[in-house]
């Protein structure tokens, strides 16, 4: 059965039981700060199950994009050393909200997977919750009841709490779970060891295929369990697992999930995939390559897909450190030092494309940025292979200690493993306890500055929520439904509320959330500092509780940033317009964000936008500006409907059957955001930059409103400072053209000067040299600029063999040193030019670098300069 026969019959089947089929929520979160990325099917649905949503229907079911890289569930290095780990993987799942329960979602799971697919009801085993008496949990009965009458005993397993009970996260709801078992091995090694004894065992060929989850508490924030008002189902099936199962096949990457991608790998690298290999032999390291990059290129494939570009922070490094393992692999085991791995999306995309169409759609997207990803870390690998041996040549001894192994993986991105495997090479063992306490201190700075005390949700009210008013009201009177503290290292301690309504508009779709204040009755002012969205619920944040908290507030919205706010937000949809009408319709959205002194637009396109079509834009989009047109907004519509009537939907973002349109004249987006009643309200809008963020993606920075006033009065201010500066000149770019090439000629003439200034001294300086320890050596503070002293130093490196020269100077208040090396005393000696100025650029209060042989630092300091002339010598000791 091929993989796509597989999903379908998945769906189709949960149709035929009343289930809504829903898409594939975007791999990447936005509106949950307790998750980066997708890792469950129910994720986008936990806004139901917290009772902050109600969904279309009380039963659905899906495949849904997962990533398993960071936090709580990270199998990242488990991904290629075997056959069933994977960083992105589907799970196919079916849900029910309050409506069936155990009995139906065991019978159709044994249904679906015995009658439906056929796999033999004798390489089954089940998994029941056990109990835990340290939480006064009994062993789940219920389950165990409606499973016995289905399988023999012996084949139902007693699980533990680890295993067999699904929590959310440390808060939230949870369960006891029943897992599904399928046993793949033949039939003499069933005849050796029964299957229940390799259950959870991590045996590669018995695995969990499907995990039956039943929400039945929900965990407080001190651990203490209570009962959920609705119980839940909540089912995930492993897609790869299950494929795997039905093709017959021992492995996940022999299914026709990964057979496609790993054929190309094999042709693009001439290398050949043993499925049967041992990852520590030659053969299987080569597969475990194959492997890795057959998995990872997925992960990134779709990452890049739902608006993720790999970066240096957040999401978007976790998308880097996968492409970068990829990378590393075939670098290391497949001997490939130009890029290749982008090659493999046309291959995925053809394979994927009908279940996931967004492939199709950013496939060039997504090919340039995997290129220009590979060539810059290509370049890292050079780079780290040429420090390496700089820190080869500079160990005394045999071991390379793990701080500089530290160093070069944490400055420079070098992989660990890869410096241990040169090392190894080279004869040379790296201190791995030592990189480790380097590693773990890191990882402790960075847990502790994220760490985030949440206390439980203090609820007052049960009254139901009217949600987000502000579109049309920028204060309302309102009331605190729930409340609780959180605390972390970065912010202190805050607090956060909840309103039975609220005018304060949350961040989302690259707007920021709004500020303001809450009013009591009494005058007391509490002021809100940002407002967000957590889980389908609209949080305001805030350093103070209200002195009283229950009663009524008046909640006022900071009017003039919301203004500001608007007309950059309105901005972003004209700007967005004009990039399609003047560079063409290829362009689409990446990413903006929108604050009330600026905004920020990334989008789509293969070259820099040059000065002229910058200024169509502007052009533009002021142009609409000046036509006054009207908000026209649409709220309620389908999905379906605004997508024919014309309005441009981003791809990453989550849409429900009802959207939200806004068009201004020829301008229609699907929109939460506030924008202004008329495009009059912008005054005026101008590009402050333009620059490229990644392959093919640029971004646009630009002003409306307030800030785009104050830019043209700064101008003006400067304009005239220049005029009166040039004596108000009548023609201010005349008189300036006319001072720049006087300039350049006087620059000229002053170079000849120092050169002929340099050539006189350099006779004195021969000199002056003494010889140490073999070297000729020269330490001297002379009167020259960079560039004269480069000269001086270069010119006697030509005409002198073994020398060392420093040299200082002190220019318009600052100091200069440089270091100058004959290249035979860099091997000879082991002697470095930019680790001598840097050492030496302490005295004089700066830093530097250059190459083994030249190199220069500047400071703050030139009365360090003597000193630091004095301690030139120290080298040749």
């Amino acid at each position: 059965m091929k993989s796509q026969e597989v999903r379908n019959q998945f769906l189709e089947f949960f149709k035929s039981k009343k289930h809504s089929i829903v898409a594939s929520a975007p791999m990447v979160i936005k509106d949950d700060p307790t998750l980066m990325f997708t890792n469950a099917g129910m994720n986008q649905f936990k806004e139901y199950f917290l009772g902050n949503g109600t969904p279309k229907s009380n039963r659905i079911a899906d495949t849904q994009k997962c990533l398993r890289v960071s936090g709580k569930h990270n199998d990242l290095e488990e991904v290629g050393m075997d056959t069933y780990h994977h960083t992105m993987f589907e799970m196919l799942g079916n849900w029910s909200f309050g409506d069936y329960f155990k009995k139906e979602a065991i019978q159709w799971a044994w249904e679906l997977l015995t009658e439906v697919y056929g796999i033999d009801k004798n390489i089954l085993y089940v998994s029941v919750f056990e109990g835990a008496k340290d939480e006064n949990l009994e062993m789940d009965q219920e389950a165990y009841d409606l499973w016995s009458a289905i399988v023999p005993e012996d084949r139902i397993i007693m699980g533990n709490k680890k295993d067999n009970f699904w929590e959310m996260g440390d808060q939230g709801p949870c369960g006891p779970c029943s897992e599904i078992h399928v046993d793949l091995r033949s039939e003499d090694e069933k005849k050796k060891v029964p299957g229940r004894e390799l259950v959870n065992q991590d045996d590669p060929l018995v695995v969990e295929v499907w995990n039956l989850v039943f929400m039945q508490y929900n965990r407080k924030a001190n651990g203490l369990l209570e009962k959920l008002p609705a119980q839940h189902v909540d089912t995930g099936m492993g897609f790869e697992r299950l494929c795997m199962a039905l093709q017959g096949v021992k492995s996940n990457y022999d299914t026709d999930v990964f057979t496609p991608l790993i054929r190309e790998i094999e042709t693009i690298t001439n290398t050949t995939y043993d499925k049967d290999s041992l990852p520590t032999n030659e053969d299987g390291k080569v597969s475990v390559a194959i492997r890795v990059i057959a998995d990872h290129v997925r992960a990134v494939s779709f990452s890049i897909a739902d608006g993720q570009l790999p970066s240096n922070t957040g999401a978007g490094y976790v998308i880097r450190r996968i492409l970068r393992r990829a990378i590393r692999y075939g670098f290391t085991f497949l001997n490939t030092k130009e890029p290749f791995i982008y090659k493999l999306v046309e291959t995925l995309s053809k394979q994927m494309s009908d279940a996931f169409p967004e492939l199709k759609a950013q496939k060039n997207l997504i090919i340039n940025v995997i290129k220009e990803e590979e060539q810059s870390f290509l370049r890292t690998l050079d780079q780290g292979l040429a420090l390496l041996d700089n820190v080869i040549k500079n160990t005394n001894g045999k071991e390379v200690s793990g701080e500089k192994a530290f160093e070069l993986y944490d400055t420079y991105g070098f992989p660990i493993d890869l410096t241990a495997l040169i090392l190894s090479e080279q004869g040379y063992t790296l201190d791995e306890k030592g990189f480790e306490t380097e590693l773990q201190k890191q990882k402790e700075r960075s847990r502790a500055a994220s760490q985030v005390s949440t206390g439980d949700w203090q609820e007052l009210s049960k009254e139901t929520s009217e949600g987000f008013v502000g579109y049309d009201n920028l204060s309302t009177d309102v009331k605190i439904t729930r409340y609780r503290k959180v605390s972390s290292k970065k912010e202190g301690e805050l607090y956060q509320f909840v309103f039975n309504k609220t005018p304060f508009y949350p961040e989302g779709g690259g707007q920021v959330g709004d500020k303001g204040y809450l009013e009591a009755t009494n005058g007391d002012v509490v002021y809100i500092i940002d407002t967000k969205k957590e889980n389908n619920l609209i949080v305001h944040f805030s350093k103070n509780l209200p002195k009283k908290i229950e009663g009524s507030f008046k909640a006022v919205v900071d009017s003039k940033q919301r203004a500001r706010t608007a007309a950059n937000h309105t901005a972003t949809h004209l700007l967005h317009q004009a990039l399609r009408s003047i560079l063409g319709t290829h362009v689409e959205q990446k990413g903006s964000m929108v604050h009330s002194g600026n905004l920020r637009f990334d989008f789509s396109h293969f070259a820099k936008v040059s000065s002229e079509e910058l200024k169509e834009v502007e052009d533009f989009v002021n142009a609409r500006i000046r036509e006054h047109l009207p908000l026209e907004e649409k709220n309620g519509i389908s999905y379906d409907q605004a997508i024919a009537d014309g309005a441009i939907a981003l791809f990453g973002e989550k849409y429900g059957d009802s959207v939200r349109a806004i068009r201004f004249g020829e301008s229609m987006e699907l929109c939460g955001g506030t924008h202004v009643q008329n495009t009059r309200d912008i005054w005026h809008f101008k590009i402050t930059s333009e620059s490229a963020i990644a392959a093919g993606v640029r971004r646009i920075e630009a002003i409306t409103s307030d800030a785009a006033k104050e830019y043209f009065t700064s101008q003006s201010e400067s304009f005239n400072e220049v005029k009166a500066v040039l004596k108000n000149a009548k023609d201010p770019v005349k008189a300036i053209t006319s001072l720049q090439e006087e300039n350049t000629s006087l620059k000229k003439q002053i170079e000849l000067l120092l050169k002929d200034k340099a050539k006189n001294l350099k006779g004195d300086l021969k000199s002056e040299f003494q010889e140490i320890n073999g070297v000729n050596f020269l330490a001297k503070k002379v009167d020259l600029d960079a560039a004269g002293i480069k000269d001086l130093s270069f010119e006697l490196g030509g005409e002198l063999e073994n020398i060392l020269v420093v040299f200082g100077a002190e220019k318009n208040g600052k100091a200069l040193l440089s270091c100058y090396l004959s290249k035979n005393l860099v091997d000879e000696k082991s002697l470095n030019a930019g680790q001598i100025v840097r050492e030496l650029g302490k005295y004089i209060q700066g830093g530097g670098g250059g190459q083994p042989f030249f190199a220069t630092a500047g400071g703050k300091n030139p009365e360090g300069i003597k000193e630091a002339l004095e301690n030139a010598k120290q080298y040749l000791s």
